[in-house]
């Protein structure tokens, strides 16, 4: 008998200590894909637990997103074959008209069609391409409103099928910023009204965490971070307040933070109630010659809408 999977267990540790979240929170909360963890709660919720996994999305942006991919595919897949995806790669999928399937059967098949043997061995099926994969999609002929191939991706892509990424010519909105000591003002992703306060940055931290007990290699150096997040709305916030809080270098790359803890320096603890103020230290651990110039908040990764910056780049 098989024993429980390690990861799983892992995975509804957190979630019963974060009682509701989202699945970007919990993946890196656990330093995993999100597609993982996904996958595994979508799995671990048909299991009998009292687990519910849900949905939440901009209906709007959604919809939009949606009549553009059904423009897109009036305009192009109405007119010929069209790639898909399968095991050996893109192929065209043959067309025809009146009954299904085509007379004679598919190109290839000999002695007509022959119906699925649902009862047979199990395993992927898929139809066997005919003639040579295309070498690029179909090209619209003309613009549409917005196309969706910035939206959704080439067809057959997992870009596609997810929708996750936004169109590259849609205006970015303007992150809110301020300098260390300022309160910048944000809403949550449940409506929760929210200030954060950068109080200190703390660079180098190599005493305070050489303190702790922990040792730094060659080459690398501490900073600590110290922020309070005030709840002024009515909808409590019930994630970890600096979940997402990163350091951003130079180069414009992002330091994520370390999972350590401080003893002289508290770290957030998760949840903050309407009307309270709650504070913690953040812990990051990069290299030595890293040039850093802000701090930056987001309650999850590529929030731009709610995205805090504060400029340290005078410290």
């Amino acid at each position: 008998m098989a024993g429980p999977d390690p990861v799983d267990v892992r995975l509804l540790s957190v979630v019963a200590e974060m009682g509701r979240a989202a699945v970007p929170e919990i993946a890196g909360r656990l330093g995993m894909d999100v597609r993982d963890v996904a996958a595994r709660l979508a799995a671990l919720s048909t299991t009998g637990l009292p687990l519910i996994v849900g949905v939440e999305c901009d209906a709007q942006a959604i919809r939009n997103a949606v009549a553009a991919a059904q423009h897109w595919a009036a305009q192009n897949m109405a007119s010929g074959p069209y790639p898909v995806a399968g095991p050996s790669g893109a192929h065209q999928v043959p067309q025809h008209s009146g009954s299904y399937p085509p007379p004679g059967g598919y190109p290839g098949q000999t002695g007509g069609y022959a119906a699925p043997n649902y009862g047979g061995p199990s395993g992927p099926q898929r139809f066997v391409p005919t003639g040579p994969p295309p070498t690029s999609f179909p090209q619209q002929q003309q613009a549409a409103p917005q196309d969706p191939m910035n939206v959704w991706g080439p067809p057959g892509s997992a870009a596609w099928a997810r929708g996750d990424q936004p169109a590259p010519q849609a205006p970015q909105p303007q992150a809110r910023t301020g300098k260390v000591g300022s309160k910048l003002d944000v809403d949550g992703l449940e409506g929760e009204r929210i200030t954060i306060l950068l109080v200190e940055v703390v660079d180098p931290a190599d005493f305070l965490f050489t303190a702790a007990g922990y040792e730094l290699k060659d080459g690398e150096r501490a900073v600590v971070v110290h922020t309070e997040l005030t709840n002024r709305g009515q909808t409590p916030f019930t994630s970890l307040p600096d979940l997402y809080l990163e350091l951003i270098a130079k180069d414009g790359s992002a330091i994520a933070k370390s999972p350590v803890s401080l003893s002289s320096r508290p770290p957030h603890r998760i949840g903050v109630p309407p009307g309270e103020t709650a504070g913690g230290h953040t812990v990051y651990v990069l290299p030595e010659s890293t040039e850093l110039t802000a701090v930056r908040w987001t309650p999850r990764p590529g929030d731009t809408q709610r995205t805090l910056l504060w400029d340290i780049t005078d410290l």
